[in-house]
């Protein structure tokens, strides 16, 4: 089973290049990497012709929607996986993540990994805190040592969604360039078709160095994506986390309607404040 692995990113070369070896090292299928590559002020593009891996290119940084909307237009596959570019993918994760499609009897599913940092993170271990400074072996030899349970409503990188989803839900909203609240909105517009099995699964597992991502640099003016999904949707990502998605509850199965108990009418109400005093 082959997945086509899209990655965005802006002149952090040091850092795809340990994702990429990841891959190649502890996949057990050969899948297809496309890389949207903004700027290439670091030779991102030279490197990636001499490995023969696909890519798109903008001048200027596009943000991390468009990035990714733009190279998933060359995925041959049938699931978009994205992922950051400052991520090391560990040893059968495509195996664990083929197994959990074939128990699946439909493919309006979303499937999230965990993330392994040096704090912050639902699994924590110090393998490093960038590139120049990283023990891969370390990280090999204790990463199965930590664990939690498969877990509801997990919205983050990396991701895998069917390639019909996908493009059913027309990938990544724009409008949350250059990326915060991306992927609180790509989850309601899957609700919205229909998707209600969003499994975090524990086996999944990257190591992430901390948001070294494009949308997470220092000269690149943040987007208010809290505002931005609140005035599309009417509720607030944390609402939506809470009352749908359930997130970070065990998974015990694919997802219901919410219930509506009192708090969910003065939470939507509160929504409805805060919606009107967001313009």
């Amino acid at each position: 089973m082959k997945f086509s692995i899209i990655v965005p990113t802006l002149n952090n070369l040091d850092y795809l290049k340990i994702l990429i070896s990841s891959i190649e090292k502890n996949s057990t299928f050969d899948h297809e990497i496309i890389i949207h590559v903004n700027e290439n002020l670091d030779n991102t593009i030279e490197f990636l012709k001499q490995k023969k891996i696909k890519y798109t290119y903008s001048e200027t940084n596009i943000g991390l929607c468009s990035a990714v909307n733009k190279a998933a237009k060359l995925a041959t596959t049938q699931y978009i996986l994205y992922t950051h570019d400052d991520m090391y993918f560990l040893p059968s994760w495509d195996s664990i993540l083929k197994k959990e499609i074939e128990l699946l009897d439909t493919k309006f599913f979303y499937l999230s990994g965990t993330m392994i940092q040096r704090k912050g993170a639902d699994l924590t271990l110090d393998a490093g805190n960038d590139h120049k400074d990283f023990n891969e072996q370390y990280l090999l030899d204790n990463y199965q040592k930590i664990n939690i349970t498969d877990h509801q409503g997990s919205h983050w990188a990396p991701h895998l969604i069917n390639k019909d989803v996908w493009n059913l839900v027309k990938g990544f909203s724009v409008e949350f360039d250059p990326g915060d609240g991306s992927d609180s909105d790509l989850n309601m517009k899957l609700w919205n078709c229909g998707v209600r099995i969003f499994k975090g699964l524990n086996d999944f597992k990257v190591y992430h160095f901390g948001s070294i991502s494009m949308r997470k640099k220092k000269n690149i003016i943040k987007n208010n994506g809290t505002k931005t999904f609140l005035k599309k949707w009417g509720i607030t990502p944390k609402f939506f986390f809470k009352y749908y998605l359930k997130t970070g509850c065990k998974y015990d199965g694919p997802l219901k309607n919410p219930k509506k108990p009192l708090s969910y009418f003065i939470g939507l109400m509160i929504c409805k404040i805060k919606k009107g005093f967001s313009y």
